[in-house]
């Protein structure tokens, strides 16, 4: 999988930005996107990404406060 694609589509579930709004994530070097529905995944449970995100197996979870 090629992480510097010039489609833009989200990493979490593969929707393009004709399907759904995109946020675009600066890591590593390189230019992600992720959509509203997944941008909680990345927050809460990055682990859920191994393999669609780089190095998302070295992401911690946000600590909850409630």
């Amino acid at each position: 999988m090629s992480h510097n694609r010039a489609e833009s589509v989200c990493v979490a579930c593969g929707r393009d930005k004709q399907q759904t709004p995109l946020l675009a994530l600066e890591y590593q070097e390189s230019r992600l996107w992720i959509c509203p529905q997944h941008l909680p995944v990345l927050i809460h449970d990055p682990h859920q990404l191994i393999g669609r995100l780089p190095g998302a197996e070295n992401l911690s979870p946000a600590e909850h406060h409630d």
